[in-house]
Order: structure tokens, then C-alpha cells, then sequence
């Protein structure tokens, strides 16, 4: 899965012959699980067709100020558009391009959103060579960089005269990659790892029953996946859940009873920033487990249960520099149950829902969540979805671990 999954991409295309390379670029952008739009100078329309882009893009092209709706021109809205992109890819980036970019002058559609846009920009150059080895280019080219736009560098190749030296665009693969490489390093998590459990335990009673609980796992999915997507290698845990990822960030090791997740917890701790805790771990488990099926036999079962280890306090008590972070699910006397077991546990932040809040705890999609830090700060959040809550707690994460 790439890094720049979710993310609203903007793709600026010049009239230069490498505009053909497009297809491709979008295409792999798209698969990324990127969000792409496209706009084009009029005079690239001759290398590309915008019928292409916009099928690859599943958006519409633009390429002028105004679009025609019926009897009324439309204004195509350059401030949303480079509002919208969290990032702006100008490829291929002609001499002229440059040149405009580099002055402020916005006579198209395409110079005029740069000029608003307020994420990170790229430009891929492509040029004949005695053009890119022109004063006026190296001019352009610096003062681009100047400005924090980040260049994807020319190759060198045949070019479009038959001459071979540089100013060929560097190929889409190569595009892709630098960008995921260069957001990757920007992201706040980057190089950090994140150690995060999900799910609930199954204690057995025998080979075809046990003793667990009603989570889902959703939470703890949402957790690794929204710390994956800001830069941080995640080792995943988790208990039995139909939440999968093929993100080659997230490392997932299942497992199903308290004592599996304990040992693998314990296995991997000491080698993290951050370890996030969010499985349900069943409290007791069967002292003894039958070791074929408990025949329906007698009108009553009696189980003998025992506790299981404290994951949670094993680990308060071994840390060192991790930031340890738990979770606390109550019924009543939510705040103060929470603040105790922050403190006797020795966490860093604890995230603490009630029961008694509608669509917060286990199975649904959505939280209601108090996060309360080792100073006892207490910061409440309405009902959002699990995906949101998770983004909530990362930043709450960084927030503490840069304090």
C-alpha cells in the first residue's frame, strides 16, 4: 500500500512531447489509492488528449478559467482547486512553464493554481538540450527550488530532436517513487516504531469453544493503518478479526489467546517508540482447557477461570523510553477508573469510552472517546468514526512525544 493512498493529487501537464508519459503517471497514481485531477495548458491538448486523462483520472480535465454550461460560462475555481491537492505534480514542466512559474506569470489556468496552491510542489522538467542547459532555465530552475518546490531532475536519453544528453523527464516509475520517497521522510512519524494491538483474545474452554468478548478489532485496525499512513513501521497484533491489511508497513502477527499476545507483545517491546494497546484481552480464562469437545451431557457447566497476565502493567513496569499508551472501557466512574489505571500502570496516555455513550465501545464504527495524558490534561471528543478518533489519538501521540 503506498504512502500516498487517500491523498488529493494534482497533476499539471505542459505541452511538451513527454506529456504522453501522463497515462502512465496517473494511472500509477490512482493505483497508489491516490485521488487525482488534472489540469492542462490549452496547447497540450495537441500531445495528450484530455478524453484520456479524464477516464484515467475519473475527473474531469481543465484547462481554462471558464467552462461552458449551456448559455452560462462556468469559472473553474483555481484557489479551491490548489486548496484542494495535498500535492501538485507539474509534469512535463516546459522551459515556458518554468519560466512563468519562476515569474508569477499567470496567464492559464495552470500557472494561476500554482500560485494558490498551498501543499508541496513538484516539477519534473522535460526539455530539448540545448534548452535545459540554457542561462535562463538554470535561472528558472533555481528560483523554483528557491521557493520550496521540490524538482524531479531531467534524465538524460534520446530527445524528441534525435540529440541524446539531458532534459529527458524522468519516467513515471521513477516520478512515483521519489514523491512517496520525499512525503514519507516529511511525515511526523517517520523512522519511529509503533507497536499497536487490536482485537479481542479467545481463551479456550475446549477445542470448539471459548471464553472472549465482543470487540471487533476496528479500533486497533484504524490505529496501525492511520500510523502506517504517517510515516511509522507497525508492528500489528491481533486477535481474531477479519480486518486485514496488505500495507508493507504495517507487520501483522495474529494470534488468539491472552498468552499468545502477551509473549509476542513482550517479544517485539523493547524495540519501539510507541506502543499503543487497544486489544480487548480477556481478563480470565479457563484454568483448565479440555482437550476434546465437552459432551452436552449434564444440565449444568461449571468453569473454573484464572487471570490471565496484565499485558498492560507488564509493560509499564519494564519501559523505558517507549511511550506507552492504553485503553479503558467503563461502565461507571469512567474518569477515575481511567486515571487510576493510567497511574498504576505506569502509562503515558490512557483513552478512555463508556459503555454509556450511544455508538461508542465495541462492533460499530464509531468512538466517543476522553484522552487523558500523565499530567491528568483531559481532552474530550464528540462521537466521530473509528478512522477519526484514531487520526485524534496519533495526534495526540505526537503532540506528547514532541512536548
Amino acid at each position: 500500500m503506498s504512502i500516498l493512498r487517500g491523498k488529493n493529487i494534482l497533476l499539471g501537464i505542459t505541452a511538451g512531447i513527454a506529456a504522453y508519459k501522463t497515462a502512465s503517471l496517473v494511472r500509477l497514481f490512482i493505483k497508489s489509492g491516490a485521488q487525482v485531477k488534472v489540469i492542462m495548458t490549452p496547447a497540450a491538448k495537441e500531445f495528450i488528449t484530455p478524453l484520456t486523462l479524464s477516464t484515467l483520472s475519473k475527473n474531469p480535465v481543465i484547462s481554462s478559467f471558464t467552462k461552458d454550461d449551456g448559455d452560462n460560462d462556468v469559472w473553474n475555481n483555481h484557489v479551491d482547486l490548489g486548496l484542494w491537492a495535498d500535492l501538485f505534480l507539474v509534469a512535463p514542466a516546459t522551459a515556458n512553464t518554468l519560466s512563468k512559474m519562476a515569474t508569477g506569470r499567470s496567464d492559464n489556468f495552470l500557472v494561476a493554481t500554482y500560485l494558490s496552491a498551498k501543499c508541496p510542489v513538484y516539477f519534473a522538467p522535460a526539455m530539448d538540450l540545448d534548452m535545459y542547459q540554457h542561462p535562463s532555465t538554470k535561472s528558472s530552475l533555481e528560483a523554483l527550488q528557491s521557493f520550496g518546490n521540490i524538482m524531479i531532475p531531467a534524465t538524460s536519453g534520446e530527445l524528441a530532436s534525435g540529440l541524446v544528453g539531458e532534459g529527458r523527464m524522468a519516467e513515471p516509475e521513477s516520478i512515483l517513487n521519489l514523491i512517496e520517497s520525499h512525503t514519507l521522510k516529511e511525515l511526523p512519524f517517520h523512522g519511529k516504531t509503533i507497536l499497536v494491538t487490536a482485537g479481542p483474545t479467545y481463551e479456550a474452554i475446549d477445542p470448539v469453544r471459548f471464553v472472549g468478548n465482543h470487540s471487533s478489532g476496528l479500533m486497533g485496525f484504524e490505529i496501525a493503518t492511520k500510523a502506517a499512513l504517517q510515516g511509522a513501521e507497525v508492528i500489528y497484533i491481533t486477535g481474531p478479526t477479519h480486518y486485514k491489511t496488505d500495507d508493507p508497513r504495517i507487520k501483522t502477527i495474529p494470534v488468539v489467546s491472552a498468552h499468545e499476545m502477551y509473549t509476542q507483545v513482550h517479544a517485539y517491546f523493547g524495540s519501539v517508540d510507541v506502543a499503543v494497546l487497544s486489544a480487548a484481552v480477556a481478563d480470565y480464562k479457563p484454568k483448565n482447557s479440555a482437550t476434546s469437545k465437552i459432551k452436552k451431557s449434564d444440565p449444568t457447566l461449571v468453569l473454573e477461570l484464572e487471570k490471565t497476565k496484565d499485558i498492560l502493567a507488564s509493560l509499564g513496569a519494564i519501559k523505558s523510553n517507549q511511550f506507552l499508551v492504553g485503553f479503558a472501557l467503563e461502565t461507571n466512574n469512567e474518569v477515575h477508573n481511567a486515571i487510576k489505571k493510567l497511574k498504576s500502570k505506569n502509562l503515558d496516555l490512557i483513552v478512555l469510552n463508556s459503555l454509556n455513550d450511544a455508538g461508542a465501545g465495541f462492533g460499530g464504527n464509531t468512538n466517543k472517546v476522553t484522552l487523558i495524558d500523565k499530567n491528568l490534561v483531559q481532552t474530550v471528543y464528540p462521537l466521530k468514526s473509528k478512522a477519526n478518533v484514531a487520526a485524534d489519538i496519533m495526534t495526540e501521540i505526537q503532540k506528547q512525544i514532541n512536548a
